[in-house]
């Protein structure tokens, strides 16, 4: 197991920025490839992000790429999520997620899931 936990959901403006924080608890977490999904009202959920373990492998969903910006601090078992530029579609619940193997954009890619943070983007 590999509980993360989520935060830095909240509502904002459109244009506006913020920043998601993923905690995660154990001492391998350097070895997980970890990531983003989110989820609006009414839709599946859809990859975002992700990132492998030293970082040098990233990848953007295109409906984010050039606006989000996803890190990770292994001393601080914790990854980012810099969401600059907001859009009112970017509203959706956003989960953080792990797996020791290249998850790729899948949902089945991950088996470690955060509980989810809302971030909700007014118009």
């Amino acid at each position: 197991q590999v509980p993360l936990v989520e935060s830095g959901g909240e509502l904002v403006q459109a244009g506006g920025s913020l920043r998601l924080s993923c905690a995660a608890s154990g001492r391998t977490f350097s070895g997980y490839t970890m990531g983003w999904f989110r989820q609006a009202p009414g839709k599946e959920r859809e990859f975002v992000a992700t990132i492998n373990w030293n970082g040098a492998g990233i990848y953007y969903a295109e409906s984010v790429k050039g606006r989000f910006t996803i890190s990770r601090d292994n001393a601080k078992n914790t990854v980012y999520l810099q969401m600059d530029s907001l859009k009112p579609e970017d509203t959706a619940v956003y989960y953080c997620v792990a797996s020791r193997a290249y998850g790729g954009p899948y949902v089945s890619g991950y088996p470690y899931w955060g509980q989810g943070t809302q971030v909700t983007v007014s118009s």
